[in-house]
């Protein structure tokens, strides 16, 4: 039987729409790359997409042959500026970004680092930048957003000034980002986004 991840680890792929809800997530493996830049015009973007899928469907056709099938986890990503202001205006160009897609539990790390050789082998410019991440966030923020990606901000500007205020929270990780619809076969209304924040109390 095929593993269906969105509904095993449901934590991570869902989240309510209109309000952001509390999450404790476990540590979890992931495919990583790194960059900075416009995702819509850099090439090093383009890189790290090809390179994420690549590697997981190589992973998941090797995990397959062993007998055990799952569906490839939606794309995932880290953001952060050093000037947060970046986000507010949208000056994409000074972003940086980590591409992930989730490795799924209980696959041997011996298939991960196979399914990594193999991709960097078939694609040269991903090696030294294509590797596994343990990402643990704990305690997160989360909501369901619907819409383009650059209808985000005012959701984001809710998180920072309103809800995280008066849950005493303070940021502890990078604004993560989970796209549950393909942008190339969704109208940008209607794109599925979780909109996640790894969060801890003050003080």
């Amino acid at each position: 039987m095929k593993r269906d991840l969105k509904r095993e680890l449901s934590a991570f792929f869902t989240a309510p729409k209109g309000r952001f809800e509390e999450v404790v997530l476990p540590p979890m493996r992931y495919f990583a790359v790194d960059g900075a830049g416009n995702p819509n015009t850099s090439p090093d973007y383009r890189v790290a997409i090809e390179a994420l899928y690549t590697a997981s469907y190589k992973l998941k056709f090797l995990s397959k042959a062993q007998g055990a099938d799952y569906t490839v986890p939606p794309l995932e990503g880290l953001w952060w500026a050093d000037d947060p202001k970046a986000f507010q205006t949208r000056d994409k160009d000074l972003w940086s970004w980590q591409m992930l897609i989730l490795v799924p539990p209980r696959v041997d790390e011996g298939l991960v680092e196979e399914a990594i050789a193999a991709t960097c082998a078939a694609k040269p410019e991903a090696r030294g930048r294509l590797r596994m991440v343990t990402l643990d966030e704990g305690t997160v923020l989360q909501t369901l957003h619907v819409g383009s990606y650059d209808d985000e901000t005012p959701v984001l500007h809710r998180l920072h000034e309103d809800v995280m205020p008066a849950g005493n929270w303070v940021f502890s990780g990078h604004h993560h980002e989970v796209y549950l619809s393909d942008p190339r076969r969704t109208a940008p209304a209607r794109l599925k986004t979780i909109l996640r924040q790894p969060v801890r109390k003050a003080g």
